[in-house]
């Protein structure tokens, strides 16, 4: 009897562990089916330090291998042929390079600093009187009928007591511009872009009017973002139609939560925001320091996730080619260094720095000698160099693929217009010389001229000017709140317009103007310029440098 049982039970055994087989079979067909359509991401392994000077960990691919059908379907053949392969030049490292931060005599910053204090002083004085004999006039920052106010108290006393000075002047005026980022002159309306412009929109009309992931993607599309992969060195490149969303929408797709992004203290906005919404841990180092930025590596690696300790699944550093408000270049061969060391992933924005950087326009890598390759993701915007609107992101075909996945830009807007998709396809071939003409170089080589000579002649007249040597990016310091305004008004009543720039977009002592340089100024333009402002600074006494000159 018993072993008539025992015999019974191993025939239920082995039946079971067939069905088991069969329906493990089919559970990996199933997933081998799923995966043709899919782009998985696998975690990034963070081993702990073998010792306190070995803080380096040794992460899988970024975003994992796609199957063969995934590839298939976005058509895309990687030709290293293909690539644009212009004269590069010997790497250059970041001490090479001219920098100059100069910081203000004490008398200066006391005179700031009370400013601020008699402003802010007064302004709390107007607001406690008026709130006393005039509170219909203060109903705004209270809650009413259970709706909370539009503006904080902060932000609307700095407004209405600080800002209260610069307002809209109501008038048309003639300038000669020295405010936007049209650094290679391609915003003209005449030319060969604009020709280039004029024929793409008969042809093709204005948009597709659906997003790129259903009715969107169109030939002309693709052929700009294989020009665009081309040109910044990657093997596939994404376009999108709003140089903000660009960040704000692909930093999410790439990080989430269990990882950390380490991000430049000057970062953009779209940065910031990007970082916000994906849930990722954040920490922050000092702009464009490597010695604060290693003491960081060393620190979130050794000690993981928070409470847990886990170890990050990525670890993705963050920085701008170009800043946009010290006018600074990254030091990106120092960063290269530390990853190699420490192994994490390196996303640079180069909204600033693409097309204006470099003796062929190819931004921060090409500026420094440095191959893109080394650089995992690449972004950039067409609304400077380019004279467009949109941007761009750049890298392995396989983390662009996902983001055509996973990116909500690519996903639910709209697409870039034709008129500007041809903008850029036409302005990008002029600055690869792949139009037949030098063209593209020599408005390189003009606004790198440019950007030299009207940074040395400010600090010449005994400015303090920030800025790194060869960025078109060149602010001026000015100080005490209440020259910001004035600078801006006694250059527009000499046509000259440029931009002004206050707390909270700068530190509260280093108010600035901002000067962007163009290859399509001349230099009767600088000299007029150069002019005009050291006419002002002299009425401001804004020529405060100590420098020897």
């Amino acid at each position: 009897m018993l072993s008539n049982t025992a015999q019974i039970q191993a025939r239920i055994v082995r039946s079971v562990n067939t069905i088991d087989m069969e329906l493990y079979e089919k559970v990996v067909e199933l997933r081998n089916r799923k995966r043709a359509h899919t782009i998985s991401i696998p975690s990034i392994n963070l081993t702990a330090p073998k010792s306190s000077s070995d803080h380096s960990y040794a992460p899988s691919n970024f975003i994992g291998s796609l199957s063969k059908s995934a590839s298939e379907q976005t058509n895309f053949v990687s030709n290293t042929s293909e690539r644009w392969q212009p004269p590069r030049k010997p790497k250059m490292k970041y001490d090479d390079l001219e920098h100059k931060m100069e910081a203000a005599p004490l008398y200066v910053l006391v005179c700031t600093y009370l400013n601020y204090f008699v402003l802010i002083l007064f302004g709390h004085l107007r607001d406690i009187l008026g709130k006393m004999f005039k509170p219909q006039a203060y109903t705004h920052l209270k809650m009413s009928q259970g709706y909370a106010p539009l503006v904080s108290d902060f932000d609307s006393f700095y407004t209405r007591r600080l800002y209260v000075r610069i307002r809209l002047t109501g008038t048309t005026t003639e300038a000669l511009n020295f405010a936007s980022y049209n650094y290679l002159g391609f915003s003209d309306n005449v030319g060969p872009c604009a020709d280039a412009v004029e024929k793409a929109t008969q042809e093709l009309g204005l948009t597709a009017a659906s997003p790129r992931a259903e009715a969107g993607t169109t030939k002309f599309a693709q052929d700009l973002e294989h020009m665009v992969a081309r040109f910044v060195g990657k093997e596939d490149a994404m376009c999108v139609s709003m140089g903000f969303a660009t960040n704000s929408t692909t930093i999410p797709a790439l990080v989430n939560k269990g990882c950390l992004v380490i991000s430049d203290e000057l970062n953009h906005s779209s940065i910031v925001f990007g970082v916000r919404l994906s849930g990722a841990s954040v920490r922050v180092f000092k702009h464009n320091n490597m010695d604060d930025l290693r003491e960081l590596l060393r620190e979130v690696i050794s000690q993981g996730q928070p409470r847990t300790h886990r170890p990050w699944k990525k670890i993705l550093i963050i920085v701008e080619g170009l800043y946009s408000m010290e006018g600074t270049i990254v030091n990106l061969p120092e960063l290269i260094e530390l990853k190699k060391e420490f192994k994490f992933y390196l996303y640079v924005d180069e909204a600033h720095s693409i097309g204006a950087l470099g003796e062929n326009g190819g931004g921060v890598c090409d500026f420094y000698g440095i191959d893109p390759a080394e650089v995992d993701i690449l972004m950039g915007t067409f609304t400077k160099s380019f004279g467009a609107a949109g941007g761009y992101i750049a890298g392995d075909k396989a983390i662009i693929d996902h983001l055509r996945l996973r990116n909500h830009a690519y996903n639910y807007a709209e697409p870039m217009s034709v008129p500007v998709a041809s903008q850029v396809y036409e302005s990008m071939k002029i600055i690869m010389g792949e139009d037949g003409t030098d063209i593209g170089r020599k408005k390189i080589k003009q606004l790198a001229e440019n950007s030299v000579y009207f940074i040395e002649r400010l600090r010449e007249m005994g400015f303090i000017v920030y800025g790194d040597q060869g960025s078109p990016v060149i602010p001026l310091l000015l100080f005490n709140p209440a020259k910001i305004p004035a600078f801006s008004r006694e250059l527009l009543k000499h046509g000259i317009a440029t931009v002004v720039v206050g707390y909270p977009a700068t530190p509260i002592i280093t108010s600035r103007a901002r000067f962007c340089l163009s290859s399509a100024h001349t230099k009767e333009d600088i000299d007029r310029c150069l002019q005009v402002v050291s006419e002002v600074g002299d009425t401001l006494l804004l020529k405060v440098s100590e420098a020897p000159k």
